[in-house]
């Protein structure tokens, strides 16, 4: 099996399998906790992490399923829930709601409890945007809050969503780790080298990683099944979004031509015409002709 059908130097870390290579095995959990610590910005300090079970049932048979593409704990506890979202969902948030769940309940102990939980992180890393009213922010945080004081009412929940496209930083405006790992995830794939600014030892591993050249047969097949579904979904996505925008046009057009045909009908009206003889030359109901 050769790479025929792979042109780039590296990994898609959009892809299911470019995702969990980078971040999902215990052999490269370094560059999930470096990836961390810069999205947290000092608030936690992760050393350690340890990978979960990211296959989760209810706790009764008839409760739906939860799969993740990474979950881990760091060394004090606190669970992170990490999601590579490729496409746009109509209920996203509601199921980065319900997985956070999981990490919630999971922490119930047997025999006498108090009901302390650990903090729970749900990450989202978007391919597409939620927010088109703002081109600039693309960096979200999402606490509970008391809408009267505006003050956290629990900081222990957090949502963190990252609408990739808004990310339009280039090489030479990169300043914080943060900024590295944003352009590294948004552009790897369209790399053919390591760029000057991502020097730190972290990235070296990261792009010794993602190099295709070094994968084995089997990943080599996996990643290109995965790269194939990433694609073919990209497709549909894209020929719903010209679809829609062509009925868009279609209606507009529409709309606008019954807009022309009501004003001829005002100036006919107003000429002395019957109704059914404006009907018969704009193609109006005779109702609506009556209400003008």
């Amino acid at each position: 099996m050769g790479t025929e059908g792979i042109r780039d130097r590296y990994i898609n870390p959009y892809t299911d399998f470019g995702f969990k290579k980078l971040f999902g095995t215990a052999m490269n959990k370094e560059l999930l906790i470096s990836f961390l610590n810069a999205l947290l910005s000092g608030r936690e300090i992760v050393h350690d992490v340890t990978y979960l079970n990211v296959e989760h049932l209810g706790s009764r048979e008839l409760d739906r399923k939860a799969v993740f593409d990474v979950y881990c704990e760091n060394e004090q506890g606190e669970k992170f829930l990490v999601e590579m979202q490729k496409g746009e969902q109509e209920f996203f948030k509601d199921r980065s709601l319900f997985y956070s769940t999981f990490a919630i309940r999971e922490q119930a102990r047997r025999g006498n409890w108090d009901y302390e939980l650990k903090a729970v992180y749900t990450i989202g890393i978007l391919n597409f945007t939620f927010d088109d009213t703002d081109n600039v922010n693309f960096h979200h945080e999402v606490k509970l809050v008391d809408l009267q004081t505006q003050q956290v009412f629990y900081d222990k929940l957090t949502f963190i969503y990252l609408e990739m496209p808004k990310f339009n930083k280039t090489e030479q405006e990169l300043e914080t780790m943060f900024d590295k790992w944003m352009f590294v995830l948004r552009n790897l794939s369209n790399l053919l080298e390591r760029p000057a600014a991502l020097q730190e030892r972290i990235f070296k591993r990261l792009f010794e990683a993602a190099e295709i050249a070094k994968f084995d047969r089997h990943e080599l097949y996996e990643y290109e099944e995965s790269l194939k579904n990433f694609r073919d979904m990209y497709s549909v996505i894209t020929t719903a979004e010209k679809k829609g925008r062509a009925e868009g046009l279609m209606e507009g057009i529409m709309q606008g031509a019954n807009q022309k045909a009501v004003e001829i009908a005002r100036n006919l009206k107003s000429a002395g015409l019957r109704d059914n003889e404006i009907s018969r030359l704009t193609g109006l109901d005779e109702d609506a002709i009556a209400r003008l």
